[in-house]
């Protein structure tokens, strides 16, 4: 009998894991570029360029890809909590990339701009917006 409980409460909470990882997908139609100068301060951000790439969400690897000219891969360290005010929705990501140094992308939701959705590669010298849309299959 213990046998019997033992087995259906690993089966069950290898069920419930399974349920709470996911992968979402995400497909920009621009982005944008702002850097610092030699002084340290903020630039200008770029002009909003067209782009079509694919960005990858997968929480069961804990980690980010963009799949752009070059592969970008981000190790999710920490999965914040969710933000929410009366203009934005934001999840917020602390990252690092292959040298290892910790910043942060967040998936911000524009309440009042259509909910139109953003994602932001925050790191220490240059910020990265993408416009992303959620990717349907039937988009390929």
């Amino acid at each position: 009998m213990k046998i019997k409980y033992l087995v259906f409460t690993i089966f069950f909470l290898f069920i419930i894991q399974i349920g709470s990882a996911q992968t979402y997908k995400f497909i920009t139609t621009g982005f944008s570029v702002m850097e610092k100068n030699q002084k340290g301060k903020w630039g200008k951000w770029s002009d909003m360029e067209k782009a079509k790439i694919i960005i990858s969400l997968d929480t069961n690897k804990n980690r980010i890809i963009v799949y752009s000219q070059e592969v970008q891969l981000y190790n999710i360290l920490e999965y914040s909590e969710k933000i929410e005010n009366e203009d934005d929705i934001i999840y917020n990501f602390v990252c690092e990339d292959n040298d290892k140094l910790p910043f942060t992308i967040s998936i911000i939701t524009r309440k009042k701009q259509e909910n139109r959705k953003q994602l932001y590669i925050n790191q220490d010298n240059v910020i990265v917006v993408y416009n992303i849309e959620n990717f349907l299959e039937k988009d390929k």
